[in-house]
């Protein structure tokens, strides 16, 4: 399991009802199914969708840019957006409905002002490839390039309120220290524990 898959995993509490928004092959809902959640995932690929039925993890296939009009509101505890903010047409759209539908958001994604992102664009001019952003600029998936300063600005004017915040190292490992003085600078990712 990815180091982030286990801090959000930390954060679901035992029996809870979990809904992973773009679950990809269904690795980290099958984790928490395993740990006693009662699970299931949205996601868009078709082979996302097969590698999650021949996991055992009950999943939809849909686009979650398009809402999650056929959940209905409160039906689960924990909506999870694991690495897939970045890679979404609507975010602010996106957490409206994770907060409709559950009672608590996890959000994780990559910082995309960490230091040696930032070092790389200036030294070589090009879009910069790390561990947690392991794409060429041609081939990736993110779509919407964030931080964390600009998460949290979106998250507060979406009257969300931070229970909890883990900021990642490169391998995806929670930092502390240093790194949560100048979060923006300093982290590679974070994960955030929300509620309204």
């Amino acid at each position: 399991m990815r180091p982030d898959h286990d801090v959000i995993a930390s954060m679901v509490p035992l029996g809870a009802r979990v809904l992973d928004l773009g679950c990809g092959d269904g690795l980290l809902l099958d984790e928490l199914i395993s740990r006693g959640a009662d699970g299931l995932g949205l996601e868009i690929t078709d082979e996302g969708v097969v590698a999650c039925l021949q996991r055992g993890v009950p999943v939809l296939q849909a686009d979650i840019d398009e809402g999650l009009g056929d959940l209905e509101d409160g039906s689960f505890d924990i909506v999870i957006l694991s690495l897939t903010l970045q890679a979404v047409h609507h975010p602010a759209l996106v957490l409206r409905e994770m907060a409709r539908v559950g009672r608590k958001s996890i959000v994780s994604f990559p910082n995309f002002a960490h230091w040696r992102l930032r070092t790389q664009l200036a030294a070589s001019g090009r879009m910069p490839v790390s561990p947690l952003l392991p794409y060429s600029w041609y081939e990736t998936p993110n779509i919407r390039l964030c931080s964390i300063t600009d998460f949290e600005v979106l998250a507060r004017a979406e009257g969300f309120v931070v229970q909890q915040r883990v900021l990642l190292n490169e391998g995806g490992h929670p930092e502390g220290g240093l790194v949560g003085r100048v979060p923006n600078l300093l982290a590679a990712g974070a994960v955030y524990l929300l509620s309204r």
